[in-house]
């Protein structure tokens, strides 16, 4: 072959900056994501959850609004579209954090808790064929179910219930609602969404909805401690504005099923942070779990042909 020739074979296309931070950006995303559960652990002896959430939501909105303010943000132009991207804030902040929260605060173990979010990503695929017409290869359906076996070997060790956490099991299924919905939702009615104005809707929405709730159950005292403070602003920043915007750009160009199996890793990650960080105990039953999620999300996620 003469020199400068190429290859049909060896020879593929250059990849696009586009494909690029799709393969980044998921991995970036559930380890920010993760780290939910550990910085919720440094601030909720400061203050009431509710309350924290208010505070969170508030201080994203003003955020996310000037940023977008700065940096020329697409806004929408009709009140149709804010009111796709209000809902999609309500489910996915209000609704899944709120349940989250409502769940652990009456006193549901937090891996039932865990477990029953872990079933989000199986929801979701299940919904996304009649919904959003993305139709799932058996190995995908096969890799769901791994990750939810996966799942629950992580965090058998922590599971126990109590019937008088009857009413804590309504709130773990509605934060399992929230987040499957808001899922389906932003990809069928607002895809498009400008990330920096949408989140600032989002969180604008999601204030208004949990401010009657935390004024109901009372706002409580708040220990402004320099710990607080710094999870606070790791919760603001870092998880609110980072995280959702990752999120938000992985559903806008994704399947919705592959972006919900990336909910499978943060149990994991988050665990072994708390084994690092916290000392928590992790046996060989939630390391091989780890593994076995690992290798639910590579199925799901595989590319192939077929998939629509």
């Amino acid at each position: 072959m003469a020199d400068g020739a190429e290859s049909p074979v060896t020879s593929r296309p250059a990849a696009s900056p586009d494909s690029n931070l799709l393969r980044g950006v998921p991995v970036l995303f559930v380890m920010l994501w993760a780290t939910g559960f550990m910085v919720a652990k440094y601030a909720i002896p400061y203050a009431a959850p509710f309350t924290i959430l208010t505070m969170r939501f508030a201080l994203a909105s003003a955020m996310m609004t000037a940023i977008g303010l700065i940096f020329g943000a697409r806004w929408p132009r009709s009140v149709r579209e804010i009111g796709h991207i209000a809902v999609t804030g309500i489910l996915l902040q209000a609704v899944y954090l709120g349940g989250c929260y409502g769940a652990i605060y009456a006193g549901l173990p937090s891996g039932m808790v865990a477990l029953i979010a872990g079933l989000q990503p199986i929801v979701t695929a299940a919904l996304a064929g009649p919904l959003l017409g993305e139709r799932l290869r058996p190995q995908q359906w096969l890799g769901a179910a791994l990750g939810f076996v996966g799942l629950t070997m992580v965090i058998w060790h922590k599971l126990a219930f109590d019937s008088d956490h009857l009413w804590a099991l309504f709130f773990a299924f509605v934060q399992l609602a929230g987040i499957t919905a808001a899922t389906l939702y932003q990809k069928r009615f607002s895809p498009n969404a400008d990330l920096k104005a949408g989140a600032a809707i989002q969180y604008a929405a999601a204030t208004i909805v949990l401010l009657p709730v935390m004024l109901f159950i009372g706002v409580g005292e708040i220990n402004w401690q320099l710990q607080f403070i710094i999870a606070m602003g790791w919760i603001v920043i870092v998880l609110s504005g980072i995280s959702i915007a990752l999120l938000t750009w992985m559903i806008q160009r994704g399947a919705a099923s592959k972006v919900a199996s990336l909910f499978y890793l943060t149990p994991p990650v988050a665990a072994l942070g708390g084994y690092f960080m916290f000392d928590e105990r992790l046996d060989a039953l939630a390391f091989c779990g780890m593994g076995v999620v690992a290798l639910g999300v590579f199925l799901v996620n595989r590319s192939g042909r077929g998939r629509k």
